[in-house]
């Protein structure tokens, strides 16, 4: 038994009512297990922008920087424009990964039995699919500057900066072998090498760093490749390591593998230690979905499950982790289906009674 304090940022689109249900799920545990878990709402994206005037408050910060977790939902909607305007949404989170260094963005992906008719698959290519995708978070395209666009007489150009230092790459690589050598000991490497500078420096290092894990089998592999293998047979895969554009576009695609976007859970972490474990931000990938917003059809279950993570990462409570997770394949397998991973034939249920099932299950 301990106390805990977790920032809860719900943001913008259906962050809200996922964010409520994944509240819902921790308030279990907390019943359970008879712990505290002391937590501080705070705004974050457009309703922050509107009542403090950036997308991130200092004060909100500072208080995630203090916690021993943040819990986040989604931002974004507020149009196209640069993540380092404090005026859009998306600012927030991208202060959020650089200034609590949130290097490692672990997206763990897993078919339920239950659910493998929501897949576009077949049965026997989800058979046995349990991978992790390590995405590098706070580098590459995303934050490379100069990144703009540049007007002249003779039309406009834009220009975009990839830039990665062998320092950045062998901290999140090294944490692919740590969490490789834990699991199936398989970590392959995702770059495109035959292009790209940034690549061939990736896979320079990444060869270096296999020298002090020798107990892991490295494989590399270009990102076309991967996106195809990943579909073909993605039970080969133990752990991915890769890039800030690759992770996040390969991640989204093996989303598909789960079902749907709603399903996979995030945590991204780095070098912040604090009493129980990392300091990490949780957070489900699917995004704003702005389109559901306000209908109670959105599904929790990616944002319950990243509280499971938050659990596991950064208050060591590993065993009400894996509860939170029992509780929800059961909700799976008692039939319970948001509209997103509804069959045909199959009733679909509201955020709120996914939510209420697997906080019922884990009373039980």
């Amino acid at each position: 038994m301990g106390t805990f304090h977790i920032v809860v940022l719900p943001g913008d689109g259906v962050g809200e009512e996922v964010i409520a249900e994944a509240v819902r799920a921790l308030r279990a545990v907390e019943r359970r297990g008879g712990h505290t878990f002391e937590m501080t709402h705070a705004l974050i994206g457009q309703r922050a922008i509107a009542q403090e005037g950036a997308a991130i408050s200092d004060a909100t910060m500072a208080a995630s920087a203090a916690s021993d977790g943040i819990l986040f939902g989604a931002v974004g909607g507020g149009g196209v424009g640069s993540p380092e305007d404090p005026k859009q949404p998306e600012h927030g989170l991208y202060r959020l990964r650089r200034e609590l260094e949130l290097f490692a963005n672990v997206r763990p992906i897993k078919t339920w039995p239950s659910l493998a008719g929501a897949s576009a698959l077949r049965r026997e290519v989800l058979r046995g699919v349990d991978l992790v995708v390590i995405r590098e978070l706070t580098g590459g395209i995303y934050y490379g500057r100069p990144s703009e666009i540049r007007e002249a007489p003779g039309g406009a150009s834009a220009i975009d900066t990839l830039t990665y230092t062998e320092a950045e790459i062998e901290r999140v690589v090294r944490y692919a072998f740590e969490l490789a050598r834990s699991r199936r000991k398989l970590l392959t490497s995702v770059d495109k090498a035959n292009v790209l500078a940034t690549s061939r420096l990736w896979r320079r290092v990444a060869g270096r760093v296999a020298v002090d894990y020798p107990d892991v089998t490295l494989s590399h592999l270009f990102v076309d490749a991967c996106s195809m293998e990943l579909i073909r047979k993605p039970s080969q895969f133990d752990v991915i390591v890769t890039e800030n554009m690759f992770g996040d576009i390969l991640t989204d695609e093996a989303s598909m593998l789960a079902g749907s976007l709603g399903m996979l859970p995030s945590a991204s972490l780095g070098t912040k230690r604090r009493r129980y474990g990392q300091l990490g931000l949780y957070e489900p990938i699917h995004g704003t979905a702005t389109a559901l917003q306000g209908q109670n059809v959105a599904n929790p279950i990616a944002s319950i499950l990243s509280a499971a993570l938050l659990l596991r990462y950064s208050l060591g409570l590993k065993r009400e982790a894996g509860a939170v997770e029992r509780a929800v394949r059961r909700a799976l397998a008692a039939g319970y289906r948001t509209p997103d991973i509804a069959g045909a034939k199959e009733q679909a249920c509201s955020t709120s009674e996914m939510g209420e099932a697997v906080a019922r299950f884990l009373a039980e």
